[in-house]
Order: structure tokens, then C-alpha cells, then sequence
């Protein structure tokens, strides 16, 4: 018997996880919140409506007014923890008929392999940083230089999960040039231009016929630039300020290659490289609204709701020579933080927050990839005047990551004789970061 599995059944599986890690390390899915010191400080519950390139990747309203060239940069390490748990994951391999050769069925036995998966998020450090000018005493042009969505896992090859995640890489830069003009002594407005470059590696494990055969696998790598925008509001009097932005939804447009290798027997025909392969999704708009009020002199109280319309990531595209589908199906989602500033005295800053993020991702499609859960953050840090032109920020999160089912069902060279079923049982558990900032301003 001799086979040949298209390509698109080969690649899809590995696609499903094309943009899922920091669900368990950071923040909203794969979307990282890691663009401030400061802000990181207070647990992202004011940036939309605070002044100063900080607030440019929330706001570019938040440049506008300013009086001198600012800028900054940030660094943030970010620690995770937890345990992906087989909890009864098994495998359907199609059985054949000795004398006609033709499938008879599926035979189910457990997954086998490595039944806890520790700590399978590497650790890793994102950089961020921005720079303000003020053109004239009402418009400033700025630039923002962010990693939203970065990531690395990796899986032993031997996991119960690795026929849905072995190793993933994950890297974006986004570019965000952005004015802001102050159109009354009330309202100030702003605009900014999203440049984003992606570059992603997926790997995992593909199942041949016997149980008694090693595992084949499939790499995928792409990359590809792509644009968004963001548009935002700021409005001030002497004791609030109240930011409204949107940044918008962006298409992403991959192109690389996809290797098959490791199959034998019926399927040894399929190892195969793919130049030019394509993939596309979406990643979410948001709309950011945040406040900031003065309590007295010395404490600012902040607030902030992000709602991000995940349901832009319902499917993964893959085009020519592919030509198919992957349905992901995630859901709005939201997050809503609060905390304060307190003045302790003209140099030193103190600060705190907590916020609640909502998982987008749903019961019955959750995989290894993106093992994603409900979380609350909790935030403290300060800031430090060294001179009237330089400050330090710093900021400490722990991460608080609800246990949750991993259950998406998933089938390797599905459509053929030879589909073999992976019916997933798992579970995320004791899952939490630590997340550390450290960063400095300047104005010139």
C-alpha cells in the first residue's frame, strides 16, 4: 500500500499554533503588555490616559503637548511556571484488513510518552522602547519600537502533547511612528502607523502507522511584514485625564518553508519540502479606555478597560500551494486593571495595581500550543528622579493563571485512509509568572 498525504493535512496541525504563547506567561492570549516599565509597575491600569512617549503604544495622544524630546526604554524579564498534564490523551491508529489491505477502523491506546510537561515556556526578556519631540508647542511626532507578540516553547520530544507542539518560536517588532496634536486646552488627538515584522518557527510531532515506529516530524518557518493603526483621544482638566484609543486589527502574511520528514512505510511518500508556503490570521483590534484622577497632591488613581475583539483570530489561512483552513474559533475577550501613583516625595514615586484578563480561548479548542487561562496580575514598583532630566522605573508582577482543561481534538492526514485520531485529555496546572521591569527615561 502506498500512499500520498497532501501537504495541507501535513502542515495544519502545526499552523494551529502559529501565534499562541504568551497566554500562560503574560498576558491576553498571545498578546504581550510589556511596553513600560511604569506602566508594569501599576499593572497597565492608567496607560491610555498618562502623558509621555510610556503611553505611546496605548495612546499617541499621549505625545501631544509635550515640552521637551523625551525618551525611553524598558526591559522586562519574564519568568513562567506550570505543569501541561496528560489526563487521559489517546491516539487512533487505522487498522487494515490483512487480506485486502483496505482500513477497518481506528485502535485506540493512550498517548503514551512524558505524562507532564514542566515549565515548557522558556524564559525570556522583551525590550521596548520610545522616543517624543515636540515639533511646536502643539504637535509632537514620536516613534515606538515594541515585541507585542513573542515567544519560545518548547516540548521534549517525547511529550504526551508533542503531536500538537514540539518546539515554537514566535518574534515580532512592531514600528510605531505617531504624532499627537493638541486641538484645545482640553482635547488632544493623535495617529500613529503600525509596521510589524513577524518571523515564526512551529514544530511538532507526526504519528506514523505503528506505535512500535518513531515519530515523524514537520517544521514550519515564515516571516512577512504587515500594517496597522492606531488612533486615539486624550481629554484633560486639573484633577482627570481620560484616554480612548484603538489600535486596529492586523493581517498577518507569512511565507516560508514547510519540511515533512521521518515518515516511513505508507507515508514515507509525503516527506517533502514546501517552498513558498503561505499562512495568514489576524491578530485582535483593541479598544483601550483609562483614566486617571487626582486624589490630592500626591496619589493619582488609575483605571483601565482593554477590549480586544479576538474573535478577528477564527482562522488560520493557509494559501498556495496549501489551500485550506484551520478553524481556531476564539472569543472576545477583555481586561479591566486599577491601581495608583503616590508621591512620596518629589523624587520618589510608589505605585501598585492589580488587573483581570479573561481568556479568549474556549472549552473543547484548547491545545498544548496555547494552553491560555483566565488570570488575575498583581503590580508594584516606583520610579526614582535622579535628575531633572533622567528617571528610573521599575516594576514586579506575579501572575496568577486559573487551572484549566487543554482538550482540543486534533487528526493527522485527516481525509485519508490513514487518518489517525488524537483525541486530547490534558490540563494545565500551577501554572504563574514572575514578571520583573526595569527601564529609564530621559529628556533632552
Amino acid at each position: 500500500m502506498s500512499l500520498r498525504i497532501k501537504a495541507p493535512l501535513l502542515v495544519a496541525s502545526a499552523l494551529v499554533g502559529t501565534v499562541g504563547f504568551a497566554s500562560t506567561a503574560y498576558a491576553d492570549a498571545f498578546y504581550l503588555q510589556a511596553q513600560s516599565a511604569r506602566g508594569a509597575g501599576r499593572a497597565f491600569s492608567g496607560e491610555g490616559a498618562d502623558t509621555g512617549p510610556d503611553s505611546l503604544w496605548w495612546n499617541p495622544a499621549a505625545i501631544a503637548g509635550i515640552r521637551d524630546g523625551s525618551a525611553t526604554l524598558s526591559a522586562t524579564a519574564i519568568l513562567p511556571k506550570g505543569d501541561v498534564v496528560d489526563t487521559g490523551t489517546v491516539i487512533g491508529r487505522p487498522t487494515f484488513s490483512p487480506t485486502t489491505g483496505r482500513p477497518t477502523g481506528l485502535n485506540y491506546t493512550p498517548v503514551g510518552g512524558n505524562g507532564t510537561s514542566s515549565d515548557p515556556i522558556n524564559k525570556g526578556v522583551v525590550p521596548s522602547g520610545a522616543i517624543a519631540y515636540p515639533l511646536t508647542d502643539r504637535i509632537a511626532i514620536g516613534l515606538a519600537v515594541t515585541s507585542p507578540f513573542s515567544f519560545t516553547t518548547n516540548y521534549e520530544a517525547n511529550s504526551w502533547a508533542r503531536y500538537s507542539a514540539d518546539k515554537t518560536r514566535l518574534r515580532t517588532i512592531d514600528v510605531q511612528p505617531s504624532i499627537g496634536v493638541v486641538v484645545t486646552d482640553w482635547l488632544r488627538v493623535g495617529g500613529a502607523l503600525n509596521v510589524e515584522y513577524t518571523d515564526a518557527i512551529l514544530n511538532n510531532a507526526l504519528p506514523n502507522l505503528s506505535a512500535a515506529l518513531p515519530d515523524g516530524h514537520q517544521e514550519l518557518k515564515g516571516d512577512g511584514w504587515d500594517f496597522g493603526w492606531t488612533a486615539g483621544v486624550q481629554l484633560h482638566n486639573d484633577f482627570a485625564t481620560v484616554g480612548i484609543s484603538y489600535k486596529s486589527s492586523i493581517r498577518h502574511n507569512l511565507k516560508g518553508d514547510l519540511t515533512v520528514s521521518g515518515l516511513v512505510g505508507p507515508l514515507a511518500s509525503s516527506n517533502t519540502t514546501v517552498s513558498g508556503a503561505k499562512a495568514a490570521f489576524n491578530t485582535p483590534g483593541q479598544v483601550i479606555v483609562a483614566g486617571r484622577f487626582r486624589g490630592t497632591d500626591k496619589l493619582t488613581l488609575n483605571a483601565q478597560v482593554v477590549a480586544y475583539n479576538w474573535s478577528k483570530f477564527d482562522t488560520i489561512d493557509l494559501g498556495a500551494p496549501l489551500n485550506t483552513a484551520i478553524p481556531e474559533n476564539y472569543m472576545d475577550s477583555w481586561s479591566l486593571a486599577g491601581g495608583f501613583d503616590y508621591d512620596v516625595t518629589p523624587k520618589l514615586t510608589v505605585r501598585a495595581g492589580v488587573q483581570r484578563t479573561k481568556s479568549p480561548t474556549q472549552d473543547g479548542q484548547r491545545d498544548a500550543r496555547v494552553p491560555d487561562a483566565d488570570r488575575w496580575t498583581y503590580a508594584a514598583g516606583g520610579s526614582y528622579q535622579l535628575s531633572p532630566r533622567i528617571a528610573l522605573d521599575a516594576g514586579a508582577q506575579y501572575v496568577d493563571f486559573a487551572n484549566t482543561t487543554i482538550d482540543r481534538n486534533t487528526a493527522a492526514y485527516a481525509g485519508t485512509a490513514v487518518q489517525t485520531n488524537i483525541l486530547t485529555s490534558g490540563a494545565l496546572r500551577n501554572a504563574s509568572a514572575v514578571v520583573l521591569s526595569l527601564g529609564g527615561r530621559v529628556s533632552f
